[in-house]
Order: C-alpha cells, then sequence, then structure tokens
C-alpha cells in the first residue's frame, strides 16, 4: 500500500511521504490563490480539489491538508479562517455552518516521541451531518460524528460523537 492509502485506510502512515507532501502543497497554493482574492471566482481553487460540493461559501483564511477527501453538501457556510486537515475523509452533510476558527481534524499522532519525530500519523473520518451549527472557535477531534441539526458550542472541543438534535458545550 501507498503511505496515501494507508493514510485514508486509518493505518499508520508516513507524513513526510513524497507524494503527500507533493498533494499538500498543491493545496497550499489552492487556498493562498483563494484567501489572497477571495471572490465567488477564485474559489474554485479550492473546490477543485474537493471530493464533492454543493452550493459552498468559504470565507478567506480557509486551510485544508489535501482537500481531496473533503465532500461538502448544499448550502454550506464556513466563516473567516477555518481550517479543515483532511488527513482522512471529511463528510459534511447539507445546511451546515462553520463559525469562525472552526478547526476539523482527521489526523493524529502517536503519543511516544520517536514515533512522531519519524513522521508517523494515523487519522479517522469525521462526518457532520446535515443542519449542524458549529460555533466559533470549535475543535472536531478524529473519529467524531456530529448527528443531524445538533449544535457545537463556541470553543467547544468535541471528542467523540454528537447526538441529533443536541446542544454539544464541552
Amino acid at each position: 500500500m501507498t503511505e496515501h492509502e494507508k493514510m485514508l485506510a486509518g493505518q499508520p502512515y508516513n507524513s513526510l511521504d513524497s507524494e503527500l507532501r507533493q498533494l499538500r502543497e498543491q493545496a497550499r497554493l489552492a487556498c493562498a490563490k483563494y484567501n489572497a482574492h477571495p471572490s465567488k471566482g477564485n474559489l474554485k481553487h479550492i473546490t477543485r480539489l474537493f471530493r464533492s460540493f454543493g452550493r459552498t461559501a468559504i470565507e478567506p483564511g480557509f486551510q485544508c491538508d489535501y482537500g481531496l477527501h473533503i465532500s461538502v453538501g448544499e448550502n454550506f457556510y464556513a466563516n473567516f479562517n477555518c481550517v479543515l486537515l483532511d488527513s482522512n475523509v471529511i463528510t459534511i452533510g447539507d445546511d451546515v455552518m462553520l463559525g469562525p476558527g472552526v478547526h476539523i481534524y482527521t489526523v493524529d499522532h502517536p503519543r511516544d516521541a520517536a514515533r512522531r519525530k519519524s513522521g508517523e500519523c494515523f487519522s479517522k473520518a469525521v462526518f457532520i451531518n446535515d443542519g449542524v451549527w458549529i460555533g466559533g472557535g470549535a475543535k472536531i477531534l478524529p473519529g467524531v460524528t456530529i448527528g443531524k441539526n445538533a449544535i457545537i458550542g463556541a470553543n467547544t472541543v468535541v471528542t467523540k460523537d454528537v447526538p441529533a438534535d443536541t446542544r454539544f458545550i464541552g
């Protein structure tokens, strides 16, 4: 398996792999082009990376690792300075709003320092269902699923699944 395949399978992988570094560089350049001159026309630099997207509004300051593993539904809104680290799949449903500075992480690192130093990482998918609102500054950690119509409070760190139709304030 390639390091990219291992990454998507949730297996330990080497983040220093040349293919992965090249893919991250492509995403950084696309984000930089959009963030330097944000417009509906320039949004294509980001959305052409995405696996799929519906009607989407993304404010400047947006960053992603690869973009390739992000799917967003209709009426998606990401406020200023959102970060989606998509070392694994990030699936976002319809009518989802992210407040400013929301971070969604799929990547994690070994707790052992020697393994971290070697570049080893692992990842878990994140799923955000329809109608979710995530307040500013919230952090969604790897492997989390957020149920339909849930509300995540500002500055909350979400470490476990959130049921549908609930408010989660950490």
